[in-house]
């Protein structure tokens, strides 16, 4: 009986922390792949010589997401070269909630 009405809010729990840890796995890679994309037209003009390496290079440096390398944009900027994304994460469509649009930026060198 205790369980039959705890049961649903520990497993709303659950769930939602499963989903929130997606959440930051998606923003954590698409940082580390904007910063090693930045750092690659910096550093290694030979492995990223134009817009379209750059951010294919970006997609693949986001660990473990498949996202398109559109989802990234290159820019030559005062700070050096920079990197930015953007990315609507979608919650489980049982949910009923709004994509929330996460973004991420690097400068390299500075």
């Amino acid at each position: 009986m205790e369980f039959a009405l705890t049961a649903p809010v520990f497993f709303l729990f659950l769930f939602g922390i499963i989903e929130f840890g997606l959440l930051f796995w998606t923003q954590l890679g698409l940082q580390h792949g904007t910063e090693m994309a930045a750092r690659c037209a910096t550093v290694n003009p030979s492995l990223c010589p134009n817009s379209g390496a750059i951010t294919g290079y970006a997609a693949q440096q986001a660990f473990g997401l498949a996202l398109p390398a559109q989802t990234f944009a290159y820019s030559a900027s005062n700070c050096g070269n920079q990197v930015s994304a953007s990315y609507a994460f979608q919650f489980p469509q049982i949910l009923n909630l709004s994509p929330v649009t996460l973004t991420a930026q690097a400068c390299f060198p500075s």
